[in-house]
């Protein structure tokens, strides 16, 4: 299939030219890829002129999904269910097992555990709002990625006019120096913070 789970995407470079032939580089030591075997991959796609680089020990597979360029990556969590029938022996082997999630779904035994992995894994940000001389709503965060977690973003989740409304926001958690902290647009935030937006008058 297109999925790769609990993969990175492969770091190698692969562009195609129109004359030159195979051009195969790399920065680190080969153990399964050499011109014979990128020449013999790149001809079964029809492919007679590339630069190839790599960073990283390749696989044959691996230059295959770049070739490719459909592969999807994505993270991905095993739920063992039934841990409530198994030995503590057995259990402690599924604990070390990586991308592993042990739970009985019967006896409620770590769903919590479950949540906070999906949490980790999806590499989202909770963040409450908190409306003017009111308490902050833990109960509907607005959700951002990790890579997009600025104040800005936060507004732009809210709704597309409050960026023009901006002044400042005030800001409560572990992204802020002092509790509540006064910032602006750029202010980067973290999981579970509170944010007040204060907009021009």
């Amino acid at each position: 299939s297109g999925n790769r789970l609990n993969k990175e995407p492969p770091n190698l470079t692969f562009r195609k030219k129109d004359k030159g032939g195979i051009n195969f580089t790399s920065t680190v030591a080969n153990t399964h890829l050499d011109l014979d075997t990128v020449k013999a991959i790149c001809s079964e796609y029809r492919i007679h002129n590339a630069d190839i680089t790599l960073r990283f020990d390749a696989t044959a597979d691996d230059l295959i999904d770049v070739i490719e360029g459909s592969r999807i990556y994505m993270p991905c969590i095993y739920a063992v269910n039934k841990i409530d029938q198994i030995t503590l022996e057995e259990l402690e082997i599924l604990d070390k097992l990586p991308h592993y999630c042990p739970v009985s779904a019967h006896l409620e035994w770590n769903l919590d555990g479950l949540l906070d992995k999906v949490w980790e894994y999806l590499n989202l940000t909770r963040i409450y709002t908190k409306p003017k001389g009111m308490n902050p709503d833990y109960e509907d965060p607005v959700i951002l990625s990790s890579k997009k977690r600025t104040v800005e973003d936060f507004c732009e989740r809210i709704h597309k006019d409050m960026v023009k409304q901006f002044k400042y926001a005030l800001v409560w958690g572990s992204s802020a120096k002092h509790k509540p902290q006064r910032v602006g647009k750029e202010h980067e935030l973290e999981d579970e913070d509170v944010v007040q937006i204060i907009k021009k008058v």
